[in-house]
């Protein structure tokens, strides 16, 4: 009877680390298609970054010339929030993107 127990208890243990491994690949995957999708916005104009986004929910103007477009959402009670920087000829110069899969 132990050995029964054992054994069902080593094969829980490996379905939730099985299960953990699998969480982690798809965040990562996320994550790389969310790079790959705003590394393309990169040297595109504030126009475009509109059409794709819509409106910023907040434009911040800091020490230097440029413009960031602040982009909130919130999904599953996680708040991701990406940053694009816009120059003075109004073409995207980087972003940051926190919580966003």
């Amino acid at each position: 009877m132990k050995i029964v127990i054992k054994i069902a208890l080593n094969l829980i243990i490996l379905t939730f680390l099985l299960s953990c491994s699998t969480v982690s690949k798809k965040v990562d995957e996320a994550v790389t298609k969310e790079e790959q999708t705003l590394n393309q916005l990169i040297g595109k104009t504030e126009k475009e970054l509109i059409q794709k986004f819509g409106r910023p929910d907040k434009i911040d103007f800091r020490d230097s010339r440029n413009r960031f477009y602040v982009y909130e959402s919130e999904k599953l009670k996680i708040k991701c929030e990406r940053i694009f920087e816009v120059n003075s000829k109004n073409i995207i110069e980087g972003y940051t993107s926190k919580n966003c899969f």
